[in-house]
Formats: structure tokens, sequence, C-alpha cells
């Protein structure tokens, strides 16, 4: 692969710098601030006791997400949401829904409910990358309370879970792409991966011309490479836990 650096100086296949703090919020069940280059994400877990009506007695918990940016998050101010959340916010904190169930036994979290709030503080793309992997975090966090409390008795989680977005650009297959990478890209692609580097979810999107199999496949590569990092860094915030 060819070594030259992109516009902020890194690798082809290099991620941004990344921090995970996890316990950044003294009154949800867990949380985490993640931090990925200028993308900056406030994840909360909230337990709450109860699922969907459409789970009632089936024996199944419910884990589910909420994501929304600031107001000023980016280079202008986007109007708050208020009553109705708008369609690009509701693919992503379904998503995010999505990419945390598959790695939960949601019959040992018995009858009650986990949110994931995802809240953007600052955005220079892969945000909804950056808010899976805080807030798989927050839900370990959660669900060691929970454990705390004795009001769960088996193994709830049963993965790790990381996101990273890759594409071409320039020509080459780029991982972790920032805002001006993302918007010029050719191809934009989001990745979601186990810890055992099984596959949740792929959103991939030719912006130009059409990609072959083989750039497919390279992207895919650096997708999984750099979710082994993430989720390195995720076990090193939990820690002992």
């Amino acid at each position: 692969m060819n070594q030259a650096v992109r516009i902020d100086g890194r690798r082809f296949d290099e991620l941004r710098p990344v921090t995970i703090e996890r316990g950044v919020n003294k009154y949800a069940e867990g949380s985490a601030l993640i931090s990925v280059g200028d993308t900056r994400v406030l994840c909360t877990a909230s337990v709450e006791p109860g699922v969907p009506q459409f789970l009632r007695d089936s024996g199944l918990g419910w884990v589910t997400g909420e994501y929304a940016m600031l107001p000023r998050a980016g280079n202008t101010r986007k109007v708050r949401e208020r009553g109705r959340t708008d369609g690009r916010s509701l693919e992503i904190q379904r998503l995010i829904g999505r990419s945390l169930r598959a790695i939960v036994n949601r019959r040992h979290l018995g009858d009650r409910t986990i949110w994931l709030d995802c809240d953007v503080l600052q955005a220079d793309g892969g945000t909804r990358c950056a808010a899976i992997t805080g807030a798989f975090v927050a839900l370990c966090e959660a669900v060691k309370f929970l454990e705390r409390e004795r009001s769960i008795w088996e193994k709830v989680l049963l993965d790790h879970v990381a996101a990273v977005s890759v594409g071409i650009v320039n020509g080459e297959p780029c991982l972790d792409l920032n805002y001006y990478e993302d918007s010029s890209a050719h191809v934009d692609m989001n990745v979601v991966m186990t810890g055992k580097g099984a596959f949740v979810e792929l959103q991939g999107t030719s912006e130009q011309a059409p990609f072959q199999r083989q750039e497919l496949d390279s992207m895919l590569e650096l997708a999984q490479r750099g979710i082994e990092k993430l989720v390195a860094m995720q076990k090193q915030a939990l820690g002992a836990m």
C-alpha cells in the first residue's frame, strides 16, 4: 500500500488519535466520552424497567440508541431537534441500537431496557462510528452496575463491538475518514464488527464511479485492522472493571 501521507499527516492505514474516558457522568449507570481526532461523542447508558410493547412477556430485554448533534457540533449551527428526529439522526440511532444488540444476550438482560444516548459534542467525520465504539464502553458500565446491584446473574455481553469508516480517497483505500476526506471520497463505507472479527453491518456507497471487488476487499481489510485497535482501546478504558 502506498505509504504517502494524507492531508492530516496520517498514513492511509492509520487511525486518528483515539481516547476513551469512562465514568464521565455521575448520574448515568454507564458513560464514556470518546474522541476520534476532532470528533467527540458523549455516550451515556441508562437502565429503565420494562421493555417496548412488542416485547412484553417475551422474556427478552431491550437495548436501543438515540443520537443527536449539539447545535454547534459543526462549522455552522444546527437547529436543535425538538420533538421530531431528522432522517439522518433516526437512521444513525437505529444503527447504534442494532450494533449493540448484536453482542447482548437479551434473555439474560431480563425485563429492562438500556438506553444508549450518543450526543455529538464536536463533529469531524465518523460520528456514528465513534458513537458505536463509545456506547459499547458505556453499556459495559451499565451491565456492571446491574451485576453489582444483583439484578442480573448470567452473562449479558457476548463480545465487544466497534465501528470505523473506510473509503477510497484520491484513488487510495483509507482508514478512518475525517470530514474533509469523507466529503471528497469516491467511496464511503462504515463497518461495524465484533471483537472476534464477525461483521455486524456494512454501509458502503459509491459517491462517484462504481468500485471494484478488489477495492472492497482492501477497505474491509483496513476496517478489520482498525477495529482490532479500537477494541484494544475499549479494553484498556474498561481496565479491570
